[in-house]
């Protein structure tokens, strides 16, 4: 039975979400110069200029340390906190590309040097 059978016989899906213990960042990505499309489907500031913008991603696990990058992140480089979600480790930040960058290696940097977390290389589009 697929999505919209359920969905027409009214039966209900359970979605069970997994994660791996351990201490790592497993994304640290930075979208330079973002189409306006994304920062709209986000829900992101929409007065920003895209043109000098980027958005910055971190995943990481376990996830309550999200709150930590997150204080890392606006510390480092005044980036604007867009969603810092506890329960799945997500961090998305917005900025200039250097804030953004600059926010995305200096959570990084403390993950790995301070927390002793297994980190990921950080990527750019």
């Amino acid at each position: 039975m697929d999505f919209q059978d359920m969905t027409a016989t009214g039966d209900k899906m359970r979605i069970v979400q997994e994660l791996v213990p351990g201490k790592q960042i497993t994304l640290a990505h930075i979208i330079a110069a973002p189409d306006g499309i994304l920062y709209q489907k986000l829900g992101l500031d929409p007065s920003v200029d895209y043109s000098k913008s980027a958005i910055g991603i971190i995943t990481m696990s376990p996830a309550e340390t999200a709150i930590i990058g997150a204080d890392i992140a606006v510390k480092a480089a005044g980036v604007d906190l867009s969603f810092v979600d506890r329960f799945s480790g997500t961090l998305i930040f917005t900025g200039t590309v250097s804030e953004v960058d600059a926010a995305v290696r200096a959570v990084c940097a403390y993950a790995q040097e301070t927390l002793h977390f297994t980190v990921c290389e950080v990527t750019r589009t």
